[in-house]
């Protein structure tokens, strides 16, 4: 392995070779829209993850590059345990689409001693992807720390109900994704879950309805209920 600087280089240059204009044409129709976008697939982007390793000096260097692909590579190779809430706000702000919001906080994010404190200061921001961050972080959080507590959720029921107003596209989706996993964590959960749900599928708010009209589909579902009473 060379220095950062060379590892850096040499990911420039697979990401060149990589490059595919005909799959930036297709990620627009999920509306995947970065302003500079080599075209590389996320599997060719976790295989150059592995081979790099956690650089914290390199993930800095890498979403300072602007490109779609190196600011999701930079949210696998970085090492959590060094990221300062002050780079969570100076990438957050960067987020101008869901994919690179997503990636983020799944790779990255959550995975830092200040998911909690941030989803919830995240999830009553104005700005669409900082407020979606919010709500993938608690989905995240509900999925991937095992060892959380039932009370860390709970507290994240209110910020849905109130957050459930918000009809932007991505804010909803990213509401409702918080309140379906968090449900299908364990069976108090799902009871809880269930019913903010059928609050919500009586709201005068078209989004709210949505919101709980999709989730109660799902958490009391024969296949979640089966999994969950087991």
């Amino acid at each position: 392995m060379g220095t950062t600087e060379e590892i850096f280089d040499e990911i420039i240059t697979k990401l060149e070779e990589l490059s595919d204009p005909e799959a930036i044409e297709g990620m627009a129709t999920f509306w995947i829209t970065p302003e500079k976008c080599y075209g590389v697939s996320i599997p060719e982007l976790r295989h150059l993850a592995k081979d790099t390793g956690k650089d914290h000096k390199l993930a800095l260097m890498l979403w300072d590059t602007g490109y779609r692909e190196t600011m999701i590579l930079a949210s696998m190779v970085d090492d959590p345990k060094q990221v300062t809430e002050k780079q969570m706000e100076a990438w957050v702000r960067d987020f101008d689409y869901w994919e690179i919001c997503d990636q983020c906080c799944m790779n990255l994010f959550q995975k830092t001693p200040h998911s909690y404190r941030k989803a919830i200061e995240w999830s009553s921001r104005k700005e669409e992807f900082v407020k979606r961050s919010g709500f993938v972080l608690m989905a995240r959080m509900a999925v991937a720390d095992k060892k959380a507590d039932d009370s860390v959720f709970e507290d994240f029921f209110p910020l849905i109900e109130r957050e459930s107003k918000d009809a932007r596209n991505f804010v909803k989706k990213a509401v409702n994704w918080a309140l379906r996993q968090i449900g299908k964590r364990n069976i108090e959960l799902n009871k809880k879950a269930i019913e903010v749900s059928q609050r919500l599928t009586g709201s005068n708010l078209a989004s709210a309805r949505w919101i709980g009209t999709d989730a109660l589909k799902e958490l009391t579902s024969e296949a979640v209920q089966k999994r969950l009473h087991k």
